[in-house]
């Protein structure tokens, strides 16, 4: 039921539904057109500079007609609530109308306040909120009823929820758990959202099996042609492998860089670098920052030691993720894969 309302409100996807990441900085425009053109929904990650980010919408409105009647932009648009004011993007909703805008980072408050400001701007653009915890998708979904759900496995790349679950069982408990909220208060389902460690078609299928409308992949989207992703960053992807030891989620990643607006309640899963080492071995993040700002100009020059010298955002399905692909041949590879495989699960019954 809940892909079916995704594909009736965007008639351009098709299903299994494969969505990019909206990751800060990697996922522009070029990222987005592509996934879209490939039958999915393609999202522009999050931007602090509203004229870059004006930027990066004109160049999807180019590049991507609307749906048939409508005046939506078949993208999505990623936002970090905990730094941004509705305000700051106010005209840009109502003058690009994206098809989603995604919200992160939040309290339920925050939420409600973004979602009654983008469906005044843009009535027809869909709001889709981020969570980690079966708590955080009940109140999201008392604060501001989304149109869906993402629920971030902790499994993902990037900055989630420090005490987060796996989407084994997050997503099914979230399901109950507004199953209930449903039945309380009437109305219609949420469409789930899958997010968190997923790069193929068997983790699509996985996940589609466990009750999701769609898919979202970020780590493997990190290879796509499309991504802005430096060099030497692919390159720490491609030779990472079993991607439980090469990566790990911890704070040091933002706090080795000085004071974090992090709120405790969230951490970020990164490839392990020098900085997590020390800080398991009981280094303080003092010592760290120190070390780290008299080391970095001599680390920077050293063959190897790139992943000391940034962050390095990646979830743990980083070992299957092995070279560089159009996005496109991303999402046809995957939708075909996870359907193969969701047709002979049926078979088997």
């Amino acid at each position: 039921m809940s892909t079916a309302q995704l594909s009736q409100a965007f008639p351009w996807l098709q299903s299994p539904i494969i969505i990019n990441a909206p990751m800060s900085g990697f996922a522009t425009s070029s990222l987005a057109i592509a996934v879209t053109r490939a039958g999915g929904l393609g999202y522009i990650g999050f931007l602090s500079s509203v004229p870059e980010l004006d930027t990066q919408l004109q160049i999807a409105r180019q590049n991507l007609p609307s749906p048939p009647n409508t005046d939506i932009l078949p993208i999505g648009l990623g936002i970090i609530v905990a730094v941004t004011a509705p305000s700051a993007v106010t005209a840009l909703v109502a003058e690009y109308k994206p098809a989603v805008v995604w919200l992160s980072f939040g309290a339920p408050a925050d939420f409600a306040a973004w979602t009654e400001m983008i469906r005044t701007a843009s009535p027809h653009t869909h709001v889709w909120i981020q969570i980690g915890s079966v708590k955080a998708a009940v109140d999201a979904a008392r604060a501001c009823r989304p149109d869906a759900l993402v629920l971030q496995g902790s499994d993902a790349g990037g900055h989630g929820h420090a005490r987060g679950a796996s989407l084994i069982a997050l997503l099914p408990e979230v399901a109950d758990a507004l199953s209930d909220e449903v039945q309380a208060v009437g109305g219609s389902g949420i469409p789930l959202i899958a997010a968190g460690g997923i790069v193929d078609g068997r983790g699509a299928a996985a996940a589609m099996v466990l009750g999701a409308a769609g898919v979202v992949m970020g780590t493997r989207f990190l290879a796509a042609e499309e991504a802005v992703v430096p060099a030497q960053y692919r390159e720490e992807l491609f030779r990472a492998s079993d991607g439980g030891e090469a990566t790990a989620r911890s704070r040091v990643f933002d706090e080795m860089w000085g004071p974090t607006f992090w709120p405790e309640m969230y951490d970020g899963r990164s490839l392990v670098n020098r900085w997590y080492e020390k800080e398991q071995q009981g280094v303080g993040i003092e010592e760290i920052r120190a070390e780290l700002q008299r080391d970095l100009g001599r680390l920077r020059e050293t063959e190897g030691a790139f992943a000391d010298t940034k962050s390095l955002w990646a979830g743990s399905g980083v070992g299957l993720v092995k070279k560089v692909e159009k996005a496109a041949e991303i999402v046809e590879e995957v939708r075909e894969d996870a359907k193969k495989r969701l047709q002979a699960g049926g078979a088997l019954f």
